[in-house]
Formats: structure tokens, C-alpha cells, sequence
């Protein structure tokens, strides 16, 4: 309940990470359905995240206007598409976690309400009709010409053998591999800087990027059939290394979190939800869970005494890990484009900040750029 308070976008992958840092300090193991429903609750988290940033943040961008409220003047039907759809993403995380900023049904080991299965078939079918939806917004973003910038760094989400990675897996890095979970530490590093309030992430190799491009160049293999279409369609390549790819690469996976949730409310129906015991002991302990956030990895790790309290709590959120990557970007870029004018020069780099889909407090459209 508190840690979902971190982040109003994405409360429920906070909740997910924290409940799965719980359950593994605790030796919980929820069952298929919690699973099920917490995998669910987060495809439509997916869902209307990448809608917001890629209609409410990036399409003025690329439609040309300042704004959303311009273009709900210009594009009436964008706006709207867009709207309808993260309604949609959001009425569903609702009907399972009772909300969807700051979730109140999920808790340690099953949920205190149960959707009804009748009301997940209803949402089976509007994912379905949503497909109208999506085809425009793929002709919308092949319209779009991207900034050219090639700048390969590491990518860094989870990763899982048998599906797209959200829910659980190891940590993957296309330099290095796999590292276990519970030896996050190893491989994500974070440090105070001089110049900032926010920390910055490194690993051994330097600066990484997580999110949706990282996830679509680590775990390209996993995607849908349906979403791996869209990808070729837009060209989006396989691996890719053009941070301002990350918006194409959000809406193939918009697809592909739509085609898995049509396909778990499937399941869901055909097993039937039944109320389960919630039961567990507490005990001292310590654990780590983890989930993909739709900006990328998010880790909690909490300690517990044998009376249940959490004694430490460590929590890495996906936006710090991109920080020092975007500073990264900004360095390579730069050179390529300080003989444009000086207002090309400040949407450029807008426009690439944007692009990493940072939280919404970073993520207006103003940049102070001193020109000496």
C-alpha cells in the first residue's frame, strides 16, 4: 500500500515488486491465478503507460504541435483514439486491483476481492475491438520520420525462458548475460553525483538503458506473432540501438501486452476463479523482487525480523537507471547537431529525454539549454 505510493504511473508494477519482495522474504508462493492476475493487472499497466507517452507525450512531437491541448484541436481523433484506449488499460486494472493508482486488492499471497470472471470476458472483448485502435496507431507512428542517431549502449531488463519477461526472471544484459536475481547488486550500481539530486546507475561497463527498447533488443525472440509484425512494419530492427526507437518499441509491445492479456483472461476463464486461502507465517527474512515497470526494471528488496517488520529497504527505480544513459546520449548527440538553430538544437534534445519515457515530472516540454 505504501510503496505503490512512489509512482502514480506505474503503482501497480510498484505494488507487484513489493508484494514479490514479501512473498520471497517470507518463502511465499502465491498461486497459478495470483500469478495470472497479477500478470494481467500489469499488461494493462503496460497498457496505459505506453498509450500516455506515446499520444499525450511524443505524438505532439511528431504531428508537430506544442502539446496535447493543441493537438486535441488538429487531431481531434488522435485524441480521442488515445483516450479510449487508456480507458480501456485502466478499467481493467481496476476491476483487478479494486483501483489503479495505488492498488488495494492484491496483497501477499492472492487478492482480498476476486474479479469476477464475467467481468475479465468483457474486457477479453473489447482487447479484441481494440485491434481497430491499434492499426491506426501503428499507420499513425509510420507517418513518422525519427531522429537518425545510432549510439549502441547495454540493455538491461529481465528476462524468463519461456515467456516476454514482466512478472519474474533473471536480470539479462546483452554485454554480459544473465545475472541472478537476488545478486542484483552485482550487476546494478547506483551512486550519488555531485550535480544532481538524483542518483545515477552504472555497471561495470558504464551507463545502461532500461524499458521498452531494451526489453524488444534483449527478449525480441519472446514477442507475440502480432507484435513481431508491427515491428517489421515500422522497421524497428532487430537489435536496435536509436534511443528515439523507444516510442516504436512501446507500441509493439502495446501490441503484444494486448494479444497476452486476450490470452490470460482466456486461461483465466477456462480454469475459473475461486476464493483460496491467503494464509502464510510470518518470519524473519530477506528478499528481492522485481518486475518491468513500462520505463524498465524496478527492484525492491526488503529485510524482515520474525515480528513482520521490515528492518532495510532498498528500491531502484527505472527512471534513475536511464538517467546517466540519457547524459550519455546528450554527449554523443550534440556534436551531430550544434550547427542547427538554436531552437532545432532545444527540441532535439526535449525530444530525446522524452523519448526514455522518464516519469512524468521530467517528461514536460522545457529544457533549460545555456548556449556559451
Amino acid at each position: 500500500m505504501i510503496s505503490s505510493r512512489i509512482c502514480g504511473i506505474c503503482a501497480v508494477a510498484h505494488s507487484s515488486a513489493s508484494l514479490r519482495a514479501t512473498e520471497a522474504a517470507l518463502g511465499i508462493t502465491p498461486s497459478e491465478q495470483t500469478v495470472l492476475l497479477r500478470k494481467l493487472n500489469l499488461d494493462g499497466e503496460m497498457l496505459q503507460s505506453h498509450i500516455l507517452h506515446i499520444y499525450f507525450l511524443a505524438a505532439p512531437d511528431f504531428l508537430g504541435v506544442g502539446s496535447v491541448i493543441p493537438l486535441a484541436e488538429t487531431h481531434p481523433e488522435v485524441v480521442k483514439r488515445a483516450i479510449r484506449m487508456r480507458k480501456l488499460a485502466n478499467d481493467l486494472c481496476c476491476t483487478i486491483g479494486g483501483r489503479h493508482v495505488h492498488p488495494i486488492s492484491a496483497v501477499p499471497n492472492g487478492f482480498t476481492k476476486l474479479p469476477a470472471i464475467e467481468d475479465l470476458l468483457v474486457y477479453k472483448d473489447k482487447l479484441e475491438q481494440s485491434f481497430e485502435d491499434l492499426n491506426a496507431s501503428v499507420e499513425l507512428l509510420k507517418g513518422v520520420k525519427l531522429t537518425v542517431f545510432e549510439h549502441p549502449t547495454e540493455y538491461i531488463c529481465l528476462t524468463h525462458h519461456d515467456e516476454y519477461a514482466v512478472y519474474s526472471g533473471d536480470i539479462l544484459s546483452s554485454v554480459d548475460g544473465i545475472t541472478p536475481l537476488p545478486e542484483y547488486k552485482r550487476k546494478i550500481n547506483e551512486q550519488v553525483i555531485s550535480y544532481s539530486t538524483a542518483k545515477h546507475a552504472h555497471t561495470g561497463q558504464g551507463s545502461f538503458m532500461v524499458g521498452a527498447l531494451a526489453r524488444f533488443n534483449n527478449n525480441y525472440d519472446k514477442l507475440k506473432p502480432q507484435a513481431k509484425q508491427v515491428a517489421e512494419s515500422l522497421g524497428l530492427s532487430h537489435p536496435c540501438h536509436n534511443p528515439f526507437a523507444i516510442t516504436v518499441a512501446q507500441l509493439v509491445e502495446t501490441v503484444h501486452f494486448t494479444v497476452a492479456a486476450i490470452e490470460r483472461i482466456g486461461k483465466l476463464a477456462e480454469q475459473g476463479i475461486r476464493e483460496e486461502d491467503r494464509s502464510y507465517k510470518i518470519k524473519a527474512g530477506q528478499g528481492v523482487g522485481a518486475v518491468e515497470a513500462p520505463r524498465g526494471t524496478l527492484y525492491h528488496d526488503y529485510s524482515y525480523n520474525k515480528a513482520g517488520e521490515i528492518t532495510a529497504a532498498n528500491c531502484i527505480i527505472p527512471t534513475a537507471q536511464n538517467l546517466a544513459n540519457i547524459e550519455f546520449d546528450m554527449r554523443a548527440i550534440l556534436p551531430e547537431i550544434w550547427d542547427k538553430p538554436r531552437e532545432e538544437i532545444t527540441l532535439t534534445l526535449e525530444m530525446l529525454v522524452r523519448a526514455y519515457d522518464p516519469c512524468i515530472s521530467c517528461s514536460t516540454h522545457m529544457l533549460e539549454v545555456e548556449f556559451e
